[in-house]
């Protein structure tokens, strides 16, 4: 008598999300953070946590924010996940020397750096943990004439505009930080700051 075959054991899924908050000391920030910035790095967090990438499988990043939002950040990019939003890289800004302009070019979500607000002098909220950049490729600063500072997004300038990780006015990534309380430089006057959520505006 012949052996009936056992079922080919289903392929497994992708992992469930995770996250851990770790604190950080000044050795583990020495591009973002220096003496006289607006908060101590006893007052951040880094974030480990899951994210679905473009290629559309499971990664796992980081991201440095304040002690005080990692509740929020947790919850946002849990849903993200859920919904298999694409994000390229997350990063923190210390992979890339603290240089804004070569974590954007590298497509890379990130939070913390300790910098002066774009064209200002006064703290951006990234000097507080509190905004995040998230796809800056996808989603890139406009200047009113509509000029993009880098090649890779200059594709991804208007909105609304149909494709994977862009984020659009009003759209489920907008409302999901708006119910944390979090605002889109989307809606800036003037310059549209299409990759940046803060918490409080700014």
């Amino acid at each position: 008598m012949s052996e009936t075959p056992s079922p080919a054991p289903s392929p497994a899924g992708p992992p469930d999300f995770s996250a851990k908050v770790s604190p950080v000391t000044a050795k583990d920030l020495p591009h973002s953070w220096r003496p006289g910035c607006p908060v101590p790095p006893s007052r951040l967090r880094k974030v480990t946590m899951t994210y679905w990438g473009f290629d559309k499988k499971a990664h796992t990043g980081e991201l440095i924010v304040n002690s005080a939002v990692t509740d929020d950040v947790t919850a946002i990019f849990r849903r993200l996940y859920e919904w298999r939003y694409p994000i390229a890289r997350m990063r923190p800004v210390d992979a890339y020397r603290g240089s804004d302009f070569d974590s954007i070019e590298a497509a890379n979500t990130s939070a913390f750096n300790c910098r002066a607000v774009t064209g200002g002098t006064g703290w951006s909220k990234h000097s507080y943990g509190r905004a995040i950049d998230l796809n800056p490729r996808e989603n890139p600063w406009v200047e009113p004439d509509g000029s993009v500072a880098h090649g890779n997004a200059r594709k991804f300038a208007r909105r609304p505009l149909q494709a994977p990780g862009v984020i659009n006015p009003g759209d489920r990534v907008v409302r999901l930080f708006a119910k944390y309380g979090w605002e889109w430089g989307g809606l800036f006057a003037g310059a549209k700051d299409y990759q940046h959520f803060s918490k409080g505006g700014g």
